[in-house]
């Protein structure tokens, strides 16, 4: 069985066959005279070709050199071509960054960090898909992005999970005359606006809730909606009150349309998602550099 022909072969074939002199091609090359005659020999056994005349002290190409020599030149070519891209991709100078976040980090906290990123490094396209906690983790899971940036905890063996920011929750109503205090009475006979199960908003609110002796099962739930948008604007129209994160309710807050009760439903973290085997990518990882650099969180 013939073995294949190196890069190395087809670089001391090409630089002898253009100075027609083997000298001058280990020169240039920067080795020895005899690897590369040693290499040049060894390509010619190996096919059972010759591609150069030797006559006397001179050598030049045979019929098969010539035709060799264009191939020979095209395979370097597309090898560079292949090293420059891998060079491109580890130097974040190509490349596609995949990342799911959930509704609320998409929408308010990851932006600013994304045009930090688009800004550091212009040629990497961002490919970024909204989904909520559970289905965020699916994703990571099957290796449809290289990471997730989520709200809610995740239990699966699979996925590393850690937090890159701190959030609050509260909780809102339009009627601006807000209880002093909140107890689980007031609690059990809001009517509740909800995020949808597998929120990470949804899940915070219920770990709060059973701290507090609250069944969620409890709650007077009237709407379940698939957005923090949705529920905001249902809340605004008088439909109950809602749990929301501070970012998403800071406007509306600030406007007068939404008013928080005093008690906040404690912090809460954002956390980074990734697949424990999975490579990552250089701009994963410039990602996470900059996550780190701009969110300094306490554990």
């Amino acid at each position: 069985m013939k073995s294949g022909m190196t890069l190395e072969q087809l670089r001391f074939f090409i630089a002898v066959a253009e100075r027609e002199h083997v000298t001058a091609a280990s020169k240039a090359l920067h080795v020895t005279q005899s690897a590369v005659s040693a290499a040049i020999a060894t390509l010619e056994e190996q096919h059972g070709v010759k591609l150069f005349h030797r006559v006397g002290r001179g050598i030049c190409l045979t019929e098969a050199g010539r035709l060799f020599l264009p191939e020979a030149r095209a395979v370097l070519a597309q090898a560079e071509t292949a090293e420059n891209m891998l060079e491109a991709f580890s130097g974040l100078k190509q490349g596609t960054l995949r990342v799911v976040a959930s509704q609320t980090i998409a929408a308010y906290w990851l932006p600013a960090l994304l045009v930090k990123f688009h800004r550091q490094y212009p040629q990497i396209v961002m490919d970024i898909a909204i989904s909520n906690t559970e289905e965020a983790a699916h994703r990571v899971k099957n290796g449809e992005v290289d990471l997730g940036i989520v709200e809610g905890l995740v239990d699966d063996p699979a996925l590393a999970q850690w937090p890159v920011a701190t959030d609050s929750l509260s909780i809102v109503q339009a009627d601006a005359h807000v209880p002093d205090t909140i107890d689980a009475t007031w609690l059990r006979s809001a009517k509740w606006v909800m995020r949808e199960p597998g929120s990470g908003t949804r899940t915070t609110l219920e770990h709060a809730l059973r701290q507090h002796g609250i069944d969620p099962a409890e709650l007077d739930v009237t709407l379940v909606l698939p957005s923090n948008e949705s529920v905001r604007t249902a809340i605004e129209a008088g439909a109950g009150i809602g749990a929301l994160s501070a970012l998403v309710i800071a406007p509306a807050v600030q406007a007068g349309t939404l008013h928080a009760v005093p008690q906040a439903l404690g912090t809460r973290f954002f956390y980074g998602l990734r697949h424990k085997e999975r490579y990552r990518s250089p701009a994963a990882e410039a990602l996470l550099d900059l996550i780190a650099q701009s969110s300094k969180v306490q554990t």
